[in-house]
């Protein structure tokens, strides 16, 4: 009997059995097929080295006995030495593995019912039967069995801890918030016993309340209104103190008067100051960029200062800069100013230069003193709220805001402001505008150093103070009469215009009786008498809308309460448009 491989009709190899029946297949063929064996076995190898360092615990298992395979992830989760010492220990998984029976049938149930869960957090039992808290994820294999699953478990015990660390805190924190209430309660119940009249402290409580709320959501208007009220008596009370400085005193007299006005000062500083910062809190103080003439904004500041420069026998020399430059000219006068009064506070001797000059791509506008100095370990601090470095003997006293406001208008502006110190010598504080915003002036170049210029004699000069304040009237009057002015002051333009023959310069308030303003009046005096009659507006409102308003008006602005070295500048402005023939 033939064996089939002998007969024609079955002469076929393994060759033929794989449909390689030729030899050109064959040596086609093999060596695909031992790559892909290759590239399977790789594959195998890959999974199989994901499977054991896996940092999570995977395991195969049958819900009705013990697991099928399991990584070593999985045992050390559970505590037990190894995969196969976890798996041969651990044959139920019901009554072995999990805390809670019913949790391990509802999570049975879950798995016949959708064939997955993912992520549910339980507690599994470790080899020393203490629990530890898990997120599982199970996927049913009914291919591999009815109740065959794969499993994805990751430990959560940290997050299990920070959780009831942080249930405790605030079991705690209600705690004492109770507590803390029981006693606001008591201290309440005993208050009412303590006031007769129960019903009217409580409508008054709500009202403060109230108020207080209002108050704390419009702060900047609070403010704002809070100032101007204070702002007029404080400006009356500067000028008078200002005239009676003027005046003939007795020493002692004098010396009083002078601590005065040192307190008025100190006042007047704080609040102009805590108006500044809320505004630049709040971000309510927003630039209005206009091209400012360089020399004319620091010829300005240097008129204020140079009566102060005179009084504290200084040197102060002024070498302003050319051309304009576009800005907040509003805040850079702040800026300065800030930085001008920085100095003749701290110089007892020596002098002050106020001075512009080109540096790389910038232009600097710097402030150079001979006064005590900072040391360099306290630079940084100098420009944080209410904080002053102040030497012993280092001049006086200020409210410790005002660096602070230079700082943060600086940054408003787009500018850098550097500090530059030696200790005991001296001190340069600087503003850096970048050149791109500067523009030449015609000529090309600076002002030479020049002394800064004496005020003119007001001799005679017809001023018209208008103020619904009659305080104030009679506080500028004082202080204008003392310089050699003729003033006549008045309530509005009606009653200015009808006691009034002639004027060389009219000084308003904004805000006058019957919702007029100042600009209204210097308008109505200027068409009684049919001429451009020089005016400013002086005014305790700090407000933007009020100072566009004024801008618009082209009408110098001086806000309250207004220093006497500021108005005679004003009033040398002023009078200087009029030339040198008055009518």
């Amino acid at each position: 009997m033939k064996k089939p491989s002998d007969s024609s009709d079955a002469d076929y190899d393994i060759g033929d059995l794989l449909g390689l029946g030729s030899q050109s297949v064959r040596k086609n063929y093999y060596p695909a097929l031992q790559e892909r064996i290759d590239e399977l076995e790789k594959e195998r190898n890959r999974y199989k080295w994901l499977f054991e360092n896996a940092l999570h615990g995977i395991f195969q298992a049958n819900l009705r006995g013990g697991f099928v395979a399991a990584n070593p992830a999985m045992a050390r989760i559970c505590g037990y030495d190894d995969a196969d010492d976890l798996i041969a220990r651990v044959i139920r998984l019901r009554e072995q593995l999990f805390c809670s029976s019913a949790e391990f049938d509802a999570i049975r149930q879950e798995l016949l019912d959708h064939g997955s869960l993912s992520a549910r957090e339980t507690r599994l039992r470790r080899a020393d039967n203490t629990p530890v808290h898990v997120a599982i994820t199970l996927l049913r294999r009914p291919d591999l069995g009815p109740e065959v699953v794969e499993a994805f478990v990751a430990d959560i015990t940290e997050r299990h801890l920070a959780r009831e660390k942080l249930r405790k805190l605030n079991a705690d924190l209600e705690r004492r918030v109770e507590e803390r209430t029981d006693e606001l309660q008591n201290a309440n119940v005993g208050l009412r016993y303590q006031i007769e009249q129960r019903e009217k402290v409580e409508q008054e409580l709500v009202v403060a309340v109230d108020a207080a709320r209002q108050a704390n959501e419009s702060k900047d208007k609070y403010l704002a209104a809070a100032s101007h009220d204070l702002l007029q008596p404080l400006n009356a009370a500067r000028l008078l103190v200002s005239a009676l400085i003027d005046s003939d005193l007795p020493v002692n007299e004098s010396r009083l008067v002078q601590r005065v006005q040192r307190s008025l000062e100190s006042a007047e500083d704080l609040l102009a100051d805590l108006l500044d910062i809320s505004k630049l809190e709040q971000k309510a103080m927003q630039p209005d960029y206009v091209h400012t003439d360089i020399g004319e904004l620091m010829r300005g500041l240097a008129q204020e200062f140079e009566p102060l420069a005179e009084n504290a026998e200084l040197n102060f020399r002024l070498r302003a800069g050319a051309g304009s430059v576009r800005t907040d000219p509003r805040m850079l006068t702040r800026i300065l100013r800030n930085l001008l009064s920085n100095a003749f506070r701290y110089t007892t001797e020596g002098g002050v230069l106020f001075a512009a000059r080109k540096r790389g791509s910038n232009l600097e506008i710097g402030v150079w003193d001979t006064g005590v100095g900072i040391e360099k370990a306290k630079l940084e601090d100098i420009f944080r709220e209410f904080h002053q470095i102040l030497p012993k003997g280092g001049g006086r006293q200020g409210v410790g805001l005002g660096l602070a406001i230079v700082d943060r208008m600086a940054r408003v502006l787009g500018c850098e402001i550097r500090v530059d110190s030696v200790y005991g010598k001296g001190s340069c504080f600087s503003i850096f505008l970048p050149q791109s915003n500067v523009r030449e002036s015609s000529a090309g170049h600076r002002d030479r150093e020049a002394p800064v210029p004496v005020s003119s004699s007001f001799e005679g000069l017809r001023v018209l103070v208008i103020d619904n304040e009659e305080p104030v009237q009679e506080s500028m009057r004082a202080v204008l009469e003392r310089w050699g002015c003729q003033v006549v002051t008045a309530g509005s333009a009606v009653t200015a215009i009808e006691c009034c023959q002639a004027v060389d310069i009219i000084l308003a308030d904004f805000h006058l009786d019957e919702n007029l303003t100042g600009c209204e009046a210097i308008h109505a005096v200027r068409r009684h008498f049919d001429r451009d009659i020089p005016a400013a507006v002086i005014t305790a409102d700090r407000s933007d809308e009020t100072r566009r308003l004024i801008s618009t008006q082209y009408l110098p602005i001086l806000n309250k309460p207004v220093k006497p070295n500021r108005l005679r500048a004003l009033v040398t402005s002023l009078a200087a448009s009029l030339g040198p023939d008055r009518e």
